[in-house]
């Protein structure tokens, strides 16, 4: 007695501790390493300069109809040097647009005031590219006359026929280009947060369900050791397997399905030692094909679990417990039904025994196979019964999931 005494506290202890052994072995998952670094040509962002080289080049062909005739300007003709005055003072225009009049001004609601710097650095702009076509004049032996076939007064009519437009067109570009990358940045930022808010419960979930089934199995075996020592012994054999899988074999968020199987049949032993020798069960688990099917861990037990735990216990009634388990092809069936007591536990004790329990297992189900299960519960007068089906998927990697030897408890 003594000894069997000795390992229900062992294994008391040792459940206490399982939630610090997760958050341990979650802190040594966790990817430590500085990111791998840029190639200076992004880091610097030094693409901009091809990407405006191309943009103008591109425009004053469409302008004048040549691509050739646009490369022999700007390559062989003074008039080289206007095309750096757009290139080089419009893109400055950009920059001021996007990097400080959007973050200080348009970000944070100041519309009126955007709106009015916005025009006032277009027009800036422009008049810094302006001098471009004067400059061209100068330094060719050609007039501005036979440059341009415009007066050199009529600097106007390049305001308003392709310096204004050019401009305006050219920040339109480059707003719509930062807009939709924040756009773009911000939808992935919220498909992350959802991610880990997503996996956060789920952690949360597991969490609770571990020490949940781990209190309620020592009890079980605790009112054992006064009542059949000798199976309170067996009992606590079949524990220590059991808890050697939790502690060390369901850590990850998928696990092969035979493993799973395993532990389910594992458990169901468990309960068999336990329960009254008036209790028929009739259990019914086929095993699985050698496939690389993969399950979440602890999405069937919560059910086995609730069936045990709920069965009723009439002295001069059939009391029973029907599982079933099978696999068609990628689909997993689980059928489970129990006698149940006409009066005393409704259907919201059943399911929210503990606080955790289904409503902990329903919650994981919507989480992990959002549209990849079905679950039926049915609380009748006489019976309960649930219906599970789970369509699964092969590992991705193409191989079973690692079996680690783990340590002795």
């Amino acid at each position: 007695m003594t000894e069997i005494t000795y390992l229900f506290r062992k294994a008391e202890l040792m459940s206490l501790g399982l939630r610090t052994m997760q958050k341990i072995a979650g802190m040594e998952n966790i990817r430590t390493g500085a990111a791998p670094k840029e190639h200076w040509f992004i880091r610097y962002k030094l693409y901009h300069i091809p990407f405006w080289f191309t943009y103008h080049y591109l425009s004053w062909a469409l302008t004048i109809g040549s691509v050739t005739g646009v490369f022999h300007n700007i390559f062989y003709s003074p008039y080289a040097i206007k095309f750096l005055f757009y290139v080089v003072f419009q893109a400055l225009g950009v920059y001021f647009n996007l990097y400080f009049l959007i973050p200080r001004f348009l970000e944070k609601g100041k519309y009126a005031s955007y709106i009015g710097l916005f025009i006032l650095t277009v027009i800036a702009t422009a008049l810094f590219v302006l001098p471009g076509y004067y400059a061209v004049a100068w330094y060719s032996d050609k007039t501005f006359y036979e440059l341009f076939a415009k007066q050199p007064s009529g600097y106007m009519y390049f305001m308003q026929i392709n310096i204004l437009p050019s401009t305006v067109a050219v920040m339109t570009l480059a707003m719509s280009i930062k807009l939709t990358k924040n756009w773009i940045r911000t939808k992935q930022k919220q498909q992350e947060l959802e991610k880990e808010k997503l996996e956060t419960e789920l952690k949360f979930l597991r969490s609770q369900f571990n020490p949940h089934f781990l209190f309620n199995t020592i009890n079980s075996i605790f009112v054992l050791i006064n009542k059949n020592p000798r199976m309170a012994s067996e009992s606590l054999a079949k524990f220590s397997d059991l808890l050697r899988y939790q502690l060390y074999e369901c850590n990850e968020s998928e696990i092969p399905l035979e493993q799973e199987m395993s532990y389910v049949e594992n458990f169901i032993e468990l309960e068999r030692l336990r329960q009254d020798r008036d209790l028929d069960l009739n259990i019914n688990v086929t095993p699985p094909p050698p496939r690389d099917l993969t399950i979440a861990p602890f999405v069937l037990m919560p059910f086995i679990e609730n069936a045990f735990k709920h069965v009723s216990h009439h002295k001069h009634q059939y009391n029973w417990i029907n599982i079933n388990v099978n696999l068609k092809e990628n689909r997993l069936h689980l059928e489970i039904a129990n006698s149940a007591t006409a009066q005393g536990e409704s259907k919201n004790e059943v399911i929210h025994y503990g606080g955790i329990g289904l409503i902990n297992v329903q919650r994981r189900l919507d989480l992990i196979y959002p549209s990849r299960h079905k679950l039926v519960i049915d609380d009748g007068e006489s019976q309960f019964s649930v219906k599970l089906m789970i369509e699964l998927e092969e590992s991705k990697t193409g191989e079973m999931v690692e079996h680690k030897p783990v340590p002795s408890l």
